[in-house]
Order: C-alpha cells, then structure tokens, then sequence
C-alpha cells in the first residue's frame, strides 16, 4: 500500500531541497521576513520552527545541531541571542505565512513568510488632500477664474505685507 510522504519535494533532488530550505531558514532568521513560493514557504515554516524549538534548549549540544543545518554565524548568533529571547514564552508558532498575489510571468503562488514576534506595522503613509477636480481641468471658466482671484489676491497680501514693514 502506497504511503503518503509529508514533505514536498519542490522540484529538487534532495541535496538541493536540504540546501534550498537551509538557504531560506537563514535568510528568514536574518531579516526576519522573506518573500518566496507559498510551498517554499510552507516548507521552510517546518524547518524553522524545528530549529527554533531547539534553540530554545540553549545548550551546546543544541548549537551544534543548528550549525549542521544552518551554517552561517551570524544567522545563527542572532537566532541565540535575539530570536529565542523572543520566543521563550511561545510553545511553537514562531513564524506566520502570509498569501500574496500571484507573481507576474509564471502566475506561481506567492507567500511572505516572517517571524510572529516581529512583525512591524507598517508606517501609515501621509494622506494627500483630494484636489478639485476643476482645478486640474485646463481650458475650463472655473480654473481661469479661480487663478485671477488668486493672482488679485496674492498682490493685495503682497502689498499688505511691504506696507506693514515700511
């Protein structure tokens, strides 16, 4: 009987999945949010959560599991000393994946994968005032009127203010 198997391969032979998924675990542990495939994603959620979890022991032994998996020292100096500071209160759900549109081209599905602790709130972007439409229109009575008002009074306000400093 045929059993199913829980990881997806991902188009990759092994050694390129195990590097692939190592790739985006230390990358994610860097900036603490990435952008990939929603199965890349899903993958790399499994990996991270398995290694944070034993970064949680804090013990050497530990740290040498971590470094066979991930071999970059600043990843793994900051999952120590920042990450797990973090997370020490959390049992699992360290990380989040977010559904993103589709990418342009190939239509593959795409996903933002970021550590729950983490998340920012993005700054609100300064709100623009709406413009009169009458104003953007050229040619129209309205926007010609409106500017000889203007002109009228910026030259009553200019000659308001060089009375005033005489």
């Amino acid at each position: 009987m045929r059993k199913v198997k829980s990881a997806r391969k991902l188009g990759r032979t092994a050694s390129h999945r195990k590097a692939t998924l190592a790739n985006l675990s230390t990358q994610l542990l860097l900036y603490k949010r990435i952008e990939t495939t929603e199965a890349k994603a899903k993958e790399t959620r499994k990996y991270v959560e398995k290694i944070i979890t034993k970064a949680k022991g804090g013990t050497v032994h530990a740290q040498r599991i971590i470094f066979k998996k991930i071999r970059d020292k600043a990843a793994i100096r900051e999952l120590f000393e920042d990450i797990v500071g973090k997370v020490a209160d959390r049992n699992g759900g360290y990380t989040r994946v977010i559904k993103l549109a589709p990418r342009y081209g190939d239509a593959a599905k795409m996903a933002v994968i970021e550590l729950v602790d983490y998340h920012e709130a993005p700054e609100s972007a300064p709100v623009k005032a709406k413009q009169d439409r009458s104003k953007r229109v050229r040619g129209s009575k309205k926007t010609q009127e409106g500017s000889e008002k203007a002109e009228v009074s910026a030259s009553a306000g200019e000659a308001a203010a060089v009375t005033e400093e005489k």
